[in-house]
């Protein structure tokens, strides 16, 4: 069943008489959860006296407080301990948790029995895989020796919890001179002078010719005339030397570098995998940097490279050049996976049709409308035929649902909810979301939908990966305020209600690295703007996080945008992503059709953000027409016989 959220409250009466939740009894839990959240709270605090067990025993939350008492005596507690506790708690985080607290502190006190006790597998974080790998050293050589390379094989400095290990490897000679040259390189391609200091101490003189070229090639774009003919016992260096040296000049010179390696490349004593390597960073960059006149050796690396990144770029420029016979000859050689995907199937429709090749560009087209993306929709349009959503059935039976109300992981989750932990909530439902069998991964979807959680219940789709519950991926969260606030600015609600869910997944406090906040990620910069030209006052950056308030200042911005590019939602779009300077220029350099702007967009994050919010954009409004996508349409007429060029910026 699929209840949208904004009718919930008018369902709940119905919906609590069949069926049992964990949040209908919540009131009947204040007091146990008053004396948990009081427990937890002193357990954090490291106050055992202030703990009253006995008013905690059997709470859902127990092993919170049982986790904190067992972090705090480590490493003075016995492995059985935590291996029972992980053992009790297996489905939840508190297993992970208290594994990698328990690894650590066995590993600085020596005790490596333990750590093999308690470790379920590798575990993660560099300094916990040195824990584990010294602590392998006895029983397991070969697997220790193998991680610790790995571990080794670093342009950075490891934890001082690695220290042991790597001895303990140099001295049996699994990592030697050729694994610290390597090291070195990577330490050099890095810009870590010390440890290159460091580990240039541990070699002899038949690696200084190395060291000297190293130093020599310190400045780029500066490269030497010629490399060394033999770096280290047999050679074995060269590869390592190549590599680094070649790694920063086609950084910091991406012409002269080819230049370099054309010249050196006959004679480089290198493996192949190593030539590969250096082969495919050169064309990576002659390609990004758009360098048209490396577009011939390009093209005869490329077939022995076998990449898709490099395919994809390489048919990127060809649009851009309007190269329809080479769309269709690197199109061609894509991996089966990648050719049948909708954006490679739309444009080599597109090239089939420029060729007059008609018939075959049909067929190339309705491969690609039978997928729900972008390029799909766009295929789907040209064949004026309707866009094929599927999405699958969200049904889920009263019997399931009770199966996931007394679920551990949900009860935790909802009790955890109750003395205000959503942090760890999140963990305990994500968790369980990603590692259920399908059919209760369904049922975590469904109860997240039924308790009115919207980012939660896109996140559980995510984790599940429910990639065709599009009435769970796209609830209609706030629609209230996008409907009112997109007809008050003359902004299309759908799309409004589309960039929310790609920006912030539905989460009112999401926080971007760079500082956006809310559902639509404003810049708490461009919020004092917004409410000048509104007149209203500054919300600041909390206020700034009320729904309603951030819908609003979303919408008036986007309102700007369309604006500014003649009412086309395709370039607002852009410009709400990548900003509006960005996009007056990508439109002056430009002068072709929607689909050929949308392809050349330079940075990859904006090209998929609008592929991505004008998709949903068309799901938004399909799912409002009961699932139908009779009269939706990705694009206007205007949109799509727009000229993408500077005529559509207006001043």
């Amino acid at each position: 069943m699929h209840w949208p959220i904004r009718s919930l409250s008018r369902r709940l009466p119905a919906l609590l008489l069949c069926i049992s939740t964990p949040w209908l009894s919540s009131s009947l839990h204040a007091n146990d959860d008053s004396a948990l959240r009081q427990a937890l709270a002193s357990a954090r605090a490291g106050d055992w006296s202030a703990i009253d067990h006995s008013a905690i025993a059997g709470h859902p939350l127990e092993g919170y407080v049982e986790y904190h008492l067992l972090k705090r005596q480590l490493p003075n507690i016995s492995a059985d301990d935590i291996v029972s506790f992980t053992s009790r708690y297996h489905d939840s985080p508190l297993a992970g948790w208290i594994r990698g607290e328990a690894i650590s502190a066995y590993g600085d006190a020596r005790r490596y029995d333990d750590i093999l006790m308690v470790a379920d597998g590798e575990p993660n974080g560099a300094e916990n895989r040195c824990h584990y790998f010294t602590a392998q050293l006895k029983n397991s050589p070969n697997a220790a020796a193998m991680g610790g390379r790995e571990l080794w094989h670093s342009g950075q400095s490891q934890p001082p919890a690695c220290d042991t290990l790597f001895s303990i490897l140099q001295s049996r000679g699994a990592i030697g001179p050729n694994e610290s040259w390597e090291r070195l390189t990577l330490a050099w391609r890095d810009d870590n002078p010390g440890l290159v200091g460091y580990l240039g101490k541990q070699l002899d003189s038949k690696w200084s010719s190395g060291l000297a070229t190293l130093h020599s090639a310190e400045t780029p774009p500066h490269l030497p005339a010629q490399l060394p003919a033999c770096v280290g016992s047999n050679c074995s260096g060269n590869g390592a030397l190549y590599s680094a040296i070649m790694h920063r000049a086609t950084r910091a010179n991406t012409t002269a570098a080819l230049a370099a390696w054309q010249r050196w490349a006959p004679n480089a004593a290198i493996s192949g995998e190593r030539k590969r390597a250096i082969e495919h960073d050169l064309a990576y960059y002659i390609l990004a940097r758009d360098i048209e006149s490396q577009y011939a050796w390009v093209d005869s690396v490329l077939p022995a490279l076998n990449s898709e990144t490099l395919l994809e770029l390489r048919i990127r420029t060809a649009l851009r050049e309007r190269d329809w016979h080479g769309v269709l000859t690197w199109a061609n050689r894509l991996p089966a996976d990648a050719a049948n995907d909708a954006r490679w199937q739309y444009w080599k429709g597109r090239a089939l049709e420029q060729l007059g090749n008609s018939s075959e560009a049909q067929q190339a087209y309705a491969n690609a409308a039978t997928q729900r993306e972008f390029f799909a929709f766009a295929a789907a349009d040209r064949l004026e035929q309707p866009y094929a959503l599927n999405l699958s059935d969200t049904t889920v039976s009263k019997d399931l649902q009770r199966q996931v109300a007394a679920l551990p992981p949900v009860i935790r989750a909802e009790a955890l909810l109750r003395i205000n932990e959503p942090g760890l909530a999140n963990s305990e439902w994500y968790g369980a979301a990603a590692q259920l069998d399908p059919e209760l991964a369904r049922g975590m979807a469904d109860y997240a939908l039924q308790r009115g959680w919207p980012a939660r219940l896109v996140q559980t789709t995510i984790a599940a990966k429910q990639w065709d519950a599009l009435p769970w991926r796209f609830p209609e969260a706030y629609r209230d305020d996008f409907m009112n606030w997109g007809h008050t600015t003359g902004v299309d609600p759908y799309l409004l209600m589309a960039i929310a869910r790609r920006e912030s997944a539905y989460n009112p406090e999401a926080l971007s690295p760079a500082g956006a906040r809310g559902l639509m990620q404003l810049m708490p910069g461009t919020a004092t703007q917004l409410s000048r030209q509104l007149g209203i006052a500054d919300p600041g950056p909390y206020g700034i996080l009320d729904p309603a308030l951030n819908i609003r200042f979303g919408s008036t911005y986007l309102h700007d945008m369309l604006n500014r590019y003649d009412n086309n939602r395709l370039a607002a779009t852009a410009s709400y992503n990548a900003g509006p300077g960005r996009v007056d220029r990508w439109l002056a350099t430009s002068n072709g059709e929607f689909d050929l702007f949308v392809e050349s967009i330079p940075f990859r994050e904006t090209r998929d953000y609008v592929q991505a919010v004008l998709a949903y954009r068309v799901i938004f409004e399909s799912l409002a027409n009961n699932g139908s996508t009779q009269g939706v349409s990705l694009l206007t007429p205007a949109e799509r016989q727009a000229d993408y060029g500077p005529s559509l910026m207006r001043r």
